[in-house]
């Protein structure tokens, strides 16, 4: 009786170990955590078909006024259905890990035997003692694993957050500019239609109503342009915010938000960055899990099958016979050497990838914050100096018109090229709310940042389209 305590110990041993799990629901509770002090609304999880009514009755109720930006962030968050699958993750993830930190049902095996009159009935239990002694170590690198699932997680809903930050800036900033362009292309089409009626009269050459018409068919392409941004601004917003149907006639307000009084000064951005973004704390989670695989690979590299059986024999001419047996595998040709080296290289490999991370991390939150101070200093300078030197030509210019000094054709593109500079300046403004969602972005994680060159050909040529 005493020889079999040893295995009935570790049996028993081996089910309370079965019985650890993660508790349901932690994991979300986690990711809200790290990102509630960036996204104002908690994060939901629609289960069910009363969650997903629920739901929609939130999102109708925001939608029944102008969207803000942080209602667009308020929405997307709620109701963006790739965002609900992803964190469904977070419960598979849960599962695996529960399942990791249980050990297999033991085997049972039966056989009978006959050797002339002789009945021989043959019973076995085992269980696998290799996976019980390397189970704390493989609940902790479980553990790691959901940790960097949840970071992952967090990253994408600040990501999602952000880029619904973002569209609604550039949905805002593109309705604003279609009604300059519209006024844009009024002007124009009366300036051509008055070269037209004054050639007829015999008061214009044919060149100077071509002129005029040449504005005017500028001004029509800028605006078809222009509405041609706008509805695919708007279609981009509504996409992140998870809207169809009768949700599509959400209202936008009417312009942007205005330029702060200064820009915010952070003179130690790169040491914030390193310190709160989740992707550079995923990277060293990382290496950290292949660290722990290493030591595992390590325990593993010899004897991977260790099995612990119970048998109980009975025959119908023999007293029955108990005892228990082990099973080891031998390593005679696989004495784990390649698995050793594939754990050391994966290792060294975690390694690099967590210096390029923080690396690209510093480049990064230093591009975006030079990014947001010249884009501040750009839009403060379209209004303080250029749109208040627009407004006073033109003031100055309908004085000299009132005086009989110019002709309504200067008037008219004195008007066009104030109405350009007004769009500038909301380009510029709309730059800058990007700029500040990039920077905001860069400080927690990974950031979609802009080439310059490229913003400013796209600028230059907007601007010439509304002449």
């Amino acid at each position: 009786m005493k020889r079999s305590r040893l295995p009935l110990s570790l049996l028993a041993v081996a089910m309370l170990a079965g019985c650890a799990s993660v508790e349901p629901g932690a994991s979300l509770n986690q990711v809200r955590s790290l990102t509630q002090a960036h996204t104002a609304p908690a994060l939901t999880v629609d289960r069910s078909a009363e969650d997903l009514a629920r739901t929609h009755a939130k999102v109708t109720e925001l939608l029944r006024q102008p969207i803000g930006a942080d209602t667009a962030v308020q929405i997307a968050l709620l109701n963006n259905r790739g965002l609900q699958a992803r964190l469904q993750q977070l419960g598979i993830t849960e599962a695996e890990v529960s399942q990791a930190a249980r050990l297999p049902n033991p085997g049972f095996s039966f056989g009978r035997l006959t050797q002339g009159d002789e009945i021989e009935l043959e019973r076995a239990l085992h269980v696998n003692l290799a996976r019980l002694l390397t189970l704390p170590l493989v609940s902790r690198l479980e553990e790691r694993r959901l940790q960097a699932v949840q970071r992952e997680v967090a990253m994408d809903v600040l990501s999602l957050a952000a880029d619904a930050r973002k569209a609604w800036v550039q949905a805002v900033a593109a309705r604003e500019s279609l009604r300059y362009m519209h006024q844009v292309q009024e002007a124009a089409e009366a300036s051509a239609e008055l070269a037209r009626r004054m050639q007829q009269a015999g008061n214009f050459n044919a060149l100077t109503r071509l002129r005029e018409q040449g504005f005017y068919a500028d001004a029509a392409l800028g605006l078809a342009r222009a509405e041609q941004r706008q509805r695919a601004a708007r279609e981009r917003l509504a996409r992140l915010l998870g809207l169809w149907g009768d949700q599509l006639d959400f209202k936008l307000p009417e312009r942007l938000p205005d330029l702060p009084d200064a820009p915010r000064d952070q003179p130690d951005i790169e040491r914030q960055a390193l310190a709160q973004r989740l992707d550079v704390q995923a990277a060293r989670l990382a290496a950290e899990q292949t660290a722990r695989n290493l030591r595992l690979t390590e325990v593993t590299r010899f004897v991977s099958v260790f099995e612990l059986g119970l048998v109980r024999n009975t025959s119908n001419e023999a007293p029955r016979q108990t005892g228990w047996e082990v099973s080891l595998e031998l390593p005679l040709f696989d004495w784990g050497g390649a698995r050793a080296a594939k754990a050391e290289s994966l290792y060294m490999q975690s390694l690099h990838q967590a210096a390029a991370t923080a690396i690209n991390a510093r480049s990064e939150v230093r591009e975006a914050y030079g990014n947001y101070r010249a884009s501040y200093d750009i839009a403060r300078h379209h209004r303080d100096e250029i749109v208040p030197l627009r407004k006073r030509i033109s003031e100055e210019q309908l004085l000299r018109y009132n005086g009989m000094l110019i002709g309504v054709f200067e008037l008219l593109a004195d008007a066009r090229s104030q109405v350009a500079s007004v769009n500038a300046s909301i380009e510029a403004l709309r730059d800058f709310w990007l700029a500040k969602a990039d920077l905001d972005m860069a400080l927690i994680g990974r950031a979609t940042l802009p080439m310059p060159a490229a913003a400013a050909v796209s600028a230059g040529g907007e601007a010439g389209a509304g002449h």
